[in-house]
């Protein structure tokens, strides 16, 4: 792989790991809500999920999903209920670290599966293999260097934005600031399935 083609990957891995969508959005409110140690399963969550996802895309499969509209349609449609069902949980949520069944659960294995149902990781995963894998004569060498670059951003990424959502842990503890945040989150998540509804 050229330097060109290498740092045209970097613009497109800070460009799609950095913008905020449903992980990003999960790692802050998790660390806002619950602290940074509770956040980082999430957060190593992520880009082991994507990294799977990638494997099946760069395997086929994801050309499949593409083709066949009806699993298009599945993943679509699960990828928007989950979403919408998480930010159903957040916005009910109003004190920190809440102790009760509403409270806002994402288990590393949930976070790893919400990447086969997150229209925009899909969209990211065969992007990056029609343009940086399939069709070259160095498809395994490519992947070799392309899947851990991209799982780092996804882990750097989400660290970031959860790191960010622990500094405001003790600014939200006052008054109902976190029950609003939680809301605002709730709606990013609620634009972001709209989002990939559409899509």
């Amino acid at each position: 792989m050229s330097w060109q083609e290498f740092t045209a990957l970097l613009i497109l891995g800070t460009a799609m790991s950095f913008s905020p969508g449903p992980n990003t959005t999960l790692s802050t409110a998790l660390a806002a809500n619950y602290g940074l140690r509770h956040a980082m399963r999430f957060v190593w969550s992520v880009p082991l999920g994507w990294g799977l996802l990638l494997v099946v895309c760069a395997a086929g499969v994801g050309s499949l999903v593409v083709a066949v509209p009806a699993l298009r349609w599945a993943v679509k449609g699960v990828g928007v209920a989950y979403l919408l069902w998480l930010a159903f949980k957040l916005a009910r949520s109003g004190q920190l670290a809440q102790a009760d069944a509403s409270k806002l659960q994402v288990t590393f294995w949930q976070g790893a599966a919400l990447q086969f149902v997150n229209i925009k990781a899909w969209m990211f995963a065969l992007a990056v293999v029609a343009g940086w894998i399939a069709g070259r004569g160095d498809e395994l060498a490519r992947f070799a260097v392309v899947l851990p670059t991209l799982m780092l951003f996804a882990w750097v990424s989400n660290f970031t934005y959860a790191a960010m959502g622990a500094l405001l842990r003790d600014w939200l503890a006052r008054g109902a600031r976190l029950l609003w945040f939680n809301r605002a989150m709730a709606l990013v998540l609620v634009a972001t399935a709209v989002w990939m509804g559409q899509v």
